[in-house]
């Protein structure tokens, strides 16, 4: 673990309290990583180009603040409890700094194309050399090696080559992407979780090692039961809507003034939602899961009659009454107003240099006690910061460890 942090902007407690990340990485696969990290407590500081900054501070609109100085929402959303320096690793002075941060660091995160930081003389070699017990986690578009490494990875161009949006719209002729950039947060997500096991490793063998992902990984890694149809049963999975390929009924349906979902995982589940929309559950085509799927355009035709003589409202009410899995189709603006989000701390208030105090999007994860159950997640985060904010700061504890050393 790091000596003598400094304190973080961000949160100074958590279960990675104590730990430095050097986070390298742009756009939204690698910040996405090391977000979750600086949520769990560790000190991540963000190394980024001094004349642009991160990709992302120029993606939008939509951009906020004084017209003289916007900021891009984008960035907002994946840089949360974390510092920035600004170092032009083209220079000496930039390769010091960043030098000098990896030998006190533990994890470093980067996504660039492969052989980018080797040629800036930061291979993992190199890095290792500096500091052997540091974990590298290294995000690509395609994978580090193989015949197709070199080639850019971007989200909506994976979601496509790694199958997703063959299973996703309306049906074989409509592929759609997922509404937000699947493939990069979810890259993002196997990365931070490789790097935890790295780390618990490290703690064994005072090793450290590089954990790799990739978009393409990520995705494929996420077929789940469709990826075993293909592998296994020999059929090729394709996009059909709102409605489950394997389990009827499940998906979306419409009322008189909007549209439900459910979801009958059950035989027994079934049965109680026929007898409550008066369909016969032991007619031959629905008796049994397997028949509902074969027929399911039937069923959704009965069901759709059904609930076609409900306002949403009073339909949700009554499936609820039923014990029918169920639920409505929300606005952002609705998720965000919404007093179960709230209750989880899933909207976050911090004090932004530039905008004022601003609401974001907070941690998915709680900690709570073993005994007592008393809830010990943290609830001080710290906005994404402007451009080289903490730079000055950094390089002052750099040089005052330096002197003590």
């Amino acid at each position: 673990m790091s000596t003598e942090p400094t304190q973080a902007p961000g949160t100074s407690e958590g279960p990675l309290a104590g730990y430095l990340v050097v986070d390298l990485s742009r756009a939204l696969a690698g910040p996405h990583a090391s977000m979750m990290l600086a949520d769990l407590g560790a000190r991540v500081i963000k190394v980024e180009n001094p004349e642009s900054g991160d990709d992302t501070r120029g993606w939008g609109p939509p951009f906020v603040g004084p017209a003289d100085d916007p900021q891009s929402t984008y960035f907002l959303s994946c840089n949360r409890n974390k510092e920035s320096i600004a170092l032009d690793l083209k220079s000496d002075d930039g390769r010091e700094v960043l030098r000098d941060l990896i030998e006190r660091a533990d994890i470093v995160v980067e996504n660039f194309r492969p052989g980018v930081l080797d040629r800036l003389g930061f291979s993992p070699a190199a890095m290792h050399e500096l500091n052997p017990a540091l974990v590298i986690l290294s995000i690509t578009g395609f994978g580090h090696d193989g015949p197709e490494s070199s080639r850019s990875g971007y989200d909506q161009i994976l979601q496509g080559e790694a199958g997703l949006m063959s299973l996703t719209g309306s049906g074989p002729d409509d592929p759609q992407r997922v509404g937000v950039p699947i493939a990069d947060l979810l890259s993002g997500m196997y990365g931070a979780f490789g790097l935890l096991a790295a780390l618990l490793q490290r703690e064994r063998t005072g090793q450290g090692q590089v954990v790799r992902t990739s978009l393409l990984a990520a995705l494929v890694g996420v077929h789940a039961f469709q990826g075993t149809r293909a592998t296994v049963a020999g059929e090729v999975p394709e996009a059909q809507g709102n409605h489950h390929p394997s389990i009827a009924p499940y998906g979306l349906f419409t009322c008189r003034d909007g549209s439900v979902q459910i979801s009958i995982g059950s035989e027994k589940l079934w049965a109680t939602f026929a007898g409550a929309f008066g369909l016969d559950a032991s007619r031959p085509e629905f008796a049994s899961n397997a028949d509902r799927v074969r027929n399911r355009d039937m069923l959704k035709g009965e069901i759709q009659d059904a609930f076609g003589r409900f306002d949403a409202a009073p339909l949700l009410e009554k499936l609820g009454a039923a014990g029918i899995p169920a639920g409505k189709v929300r606005t952002l603006e609705e998720v965000y107003e919404w007093d179960q989000v709230l209750s989880q701390g899933l909207l976050i208030d911090v004090d932004h240099s530039v905008l004022g105090q601003i609401s974001l999007p907070g941690p998915p994860l709680r900690f709570f006690g073993p005994a007592d159950s008393r809830e010990l997640t943290n609830t001080t985060h710290a906005a994404p910061p402007v451009l080289n904010q903490h730079g000055d700061q950094i390089r002052s504890w750099l040089s005052r460890s330096l002197e003590r050393s």
